[in-house]
C-alpha cells in the first residue's frame, strides 16, 4: 500500500507548538458560544420556539456531521498524499469564521438562515477539526503525543472562557436579541485572529508527492480508501476503537449540543446564567484537559478513556434526578471534566493506532466515527425531546411542563449511549493497536 512518508516532529519548536495551541484557541470560542452557551439556546427559544426548535436544533447539527463524515475520509486522505492539510485546514476555518459572523442575520422567525448558515459554519467547524488534528504527529514525539494533546485542549477551552467573559458584559448590560446576535460576530473575529498564527508559524512538514500517470487526487483517495478498507483486517483494534468511539461520543455531543437547552427550559435559566453555567463548565474542562493528558502517559489511552466514560455517566445520573439550578451548575462541573478527558484521550488514541505518514486518512476515519455518531445522537435527542413533549400534551399536561418532561426523557438516551460505548471499547487491545499488528 502507498503511504507518504512520515515526518519526524523533533524539529518542532516552542512557538510552532503554540501556534496549534492558539487554533484550539480560537476554534473553542466558536464551540463556548455557538454550541453551547449562546447561539443553540437562542435558536430553540427565539429563532424557532418550542419543543420543535430542540427537533431543528439536533436535525441542522446531524445534517452538519452527516457531511463531514462522508467527506473527511476522502479529504483526509488527499492532504496526506499531498501535503496539503494546511491549505484545507485555511479553507475549512475560513468557512467557519464567515458563516458563524452571518448567524448576525438569523433574527426570530428566520428559521431559513438560522438553521442554513448554522450548519455551513458547522461543517467548517468540524471539517477544520480533522486537519488539525492530523497535524499532532507532526508537532509531538509519540511519548510526549497525550501531554501535547492535553495541554492543547486546556489551553483551547481557556480561550471559549476568555471569549464568553469578553461578551457577558455586554449581554448583562444591553437587553434584546441584537446584542447576542452581535456576539455572534465577536466570536467570529475571535476565532479568526486566534487562528493566524497556525497558518504563518507552523509549517508542514509532510511533502506533497507525485501522483501516478493516469490519476487524480480523487482518484488516488478513492483506490488508498478501497486498498484499506480492503485490508482493514491490520487495524482490527483501530476499527474496534471506532466503534465504540461512534457510540460514547454520541453522548457526548448530545450533552454538548443541548446543555444550554436543558438549562433553559428544565430550570429557567436566561442567557446570563446560561454564559455563567458555560464558564464554570469550561474551568472544569481545563482541569480535566490537564488531568487526563497526564493520565493518558501514565496509565495508557484505553483506562484513561474508560475512567472519563464512567465519570460522564455519574454526571447523567446526576442530571436526570436534579431538580434545582444549583445542582444543574454542579453537574456541569463534573461532565465539564469528564468530557475533556473523553474528547482530549479519544483524539490522542487515534495517534497511537496510525502507521507513519497516514495520520490524515486515520484522522478522516476518526471524523467519520464522531460524525456519522453526531448525525444520530442529535437527531434522536431532539426526536425523543419534541415527541415525547407531545406525548405529554396529549395526557393533560401543560406545554411548559410537557416541554420539560420531553428533555428529561431525551436525556436518558445520552447515558445509554454512553454505557453502550463503554462495554464496545472493553474489548479493544491498546498495547497490540500500538504495534501496527
Amino acid at each position: 500500500m502507498t503511504t507518504v512518508p512520515f515526518q519526524t516532529p523533533t524539529t518542532a519548536t516552542r512557538r510552532e507548538r503554540w501556534a496549534w495551541y492558539l487554533y484550539d484557541f480560537g476554534n473553542s470560542a466558536y464551540a463556548a458560544v455557538v454550541l453551547l452557551a449562546v447561539y443553540s439556546a437562542y435558536f430553540q427559544g427565539s429563532v424557532v420556539g418550542g419543543a420543535e426548535g430542540s427537533r431543528l436544533w439536533g436535525l441542522a447539527v446531524g445534517i452538519a456531521m452527516l457531511v463531514v463524515a462522508i467527506t473527511s475520509p476522502i479529504l483526509g486522505t488527499i492532504a496526506d498524499f499531498s501535503g496539503s492539510k494546511k491549505k484545507f485546514l485555511l479553507f475549512y476555518t475560513i468557512m467557519a469564521c464567515v458563516f458563524t459572523a452571518g448567524l448576525f442575520f438569523a433574527t426570530p422567525g428566520n428559521v431559513a438562515i438560522g438553521m442554513g448558515f448554522f450548519i455551513l459554519a458547522e461543517i467548517g467547524y468540524r471539517s477544520a477539526q480533522v486537519f488539525y488534528n492530523a497535524l499532532l504527529p507532526e508537532i509531538a514525539e509519540p511519548h510526549e503525543v497525550g501531554r501535547v494533546s492535553g495541554n492543547g485542549w486546556a489551553i483551547g477551552t481557556i480561550g471559549g472562557i476568555l471569549c464568553l467573559l469578553i461578551i457577558l458584559p455586554l449581554i448583562v448590560m444591553i437587553e434584546g436579541n441584537l446584542i447576542i446576535r452581535t456576539s455572534l460576530v465577536i466570536t467570529a473575529v475571535f476565532f479568526a485572529i486566534s487562528a493566524a498564527p497556525i497558518f504563518l508559524w507552523l509549517p508542514e512538514r509532510a511533502q506533497s508527492k507525485p501522483l501516478p500517470a493516469g490519476e487524480t487526487y480523487f482518484s488516488y483517495a478513492f483506490k488508498q480508501l478501497g486498498q484499506t478498507i480492503k485490508t482493514a483486517a491490520q487495524f482490527r483494534e483501530f476499527l474496534k476503537f471506532m466503534v465504540a468511539f461512534l457510540i460514547f461520543n454520541d453522548g457526548v455531543i448530545m450533552a454538548l449540543n443541548f446543555a444550554a437547552i436543558i438549562g433553559a427550559v428544565l430550570y429557567g435559566m436566561d442567557q446570563t446564567q446560561l454564559i455563567i453555567f458555560v464558564i464554570i463548565v469550561q474551568v472544569s474542562n481545563v482541569g480535566g484537559a490537564y488531568a487526563f493528558g497526564a493520565w493518558v502517559d501514565k496509565l495508557g489511552g484505553k483506562r484513561s478513556l474508560a475512567l472519563s466514560i464512567i465519570t460522564m455517566i455519574a454526571a447523567v445520573i446526576w442530571l436526570y434526578l436534579n431538580t434545582s439550578a444549583t445542582g444543574f451548575y454542579l453537574v456541569g462541573i463534573l461532565a465539564g471534566f469528564a468530557m475533556a478527558g473523553i474528547q482530549s484521550v479519544s483524539r490522542t488514541m487515534v495517534s497511537f493506532f496510525a502507521p507513519p505518514g497516514r495520520s490524515g486518512e486515520f484522522y478522516g476515519f476518526f471524523a467519520v466515527a464522531g460524525r456519522t455518531s453526531s448525525f444520530i445522537g442529535p437527531t434522536v435527542y431532539g426526536f425523543i425531546a419534541a415527541e415525547a413533549a407531545l406525548w405529554y400534551q396529549t395526557q393533560g399536561q401543560t406545554i411548559a411542563t410537557a416541554e420539560q418532561l420531553g428533555q428529561k426523557l431525551a436525556i436518558l438516551s445520552i447515558g445509554v449511549f454512553l454505557v453502550i460505548g463503554l462495554v464496545v471499547l472493553s474489548f479493544v487491545n491498546e498495547k497490540k493497536a500500538r504495534s501496527f499488528e
